[in-house]
């Protein structure tokens, strides 16, 4: 049984400094779904696998970690879009108890800037 009050996260608040850039870079080189652009007062929302993520230039810088289904994969995919990663994907976790599926599953990652110089990470789990 679950007593806890939160069910999930509903959203993110990622700061921006310009918004059409970052509209263009999340919709056009992420390929995430725009929800909704209000302008004024200059924000947006975009679907992240049910997640809203609002870019809004009063908003705290966050740090992002996408999941995708193959890390290298779609390191490849972005950097053919122009992406530039901060080093190769790698393995950050070997999950050996089991802690966030089953064990001996490996948490692998890779980090990139978006347009507003936020670091972002891809994510994937193998095994």
């Amino acid at each position: 049984m679950n007593d806890g009050v939160v069910s999930g996260l509903r959203q993110v608040a990622q700061r921006v400094e310009n918004l059409d850039r970052a509209v263009l870079f999340y919709g056009e080189v992420l390929g995430a779904r725009l929800l909704a652009r209000f302008d004024p007062p200059g924000f947006a929302f975009f679907d992240l696998g049910g997640v809203r993520l609002l870019l809004e230039g009063t908003a705290p810088p966050a740090m992002l970690y996408l999941e995708v289904d193959d890390v290298e994969g779609a390191c490849a995919a972005l950097e053919a879009r122009g992406v530039v990663f901060e080093g190769e994907p790698h393995v950050i976790f070997t999950d050996d108890g089991g802690l966030f599926g089953p064990p001996g599953g490996e948490e692998w990652m890779a980090f990139f800037r978006d347009s507003e110089n936020n670091l972002v990470g891809l994510s994937s789990r193998r095994g």
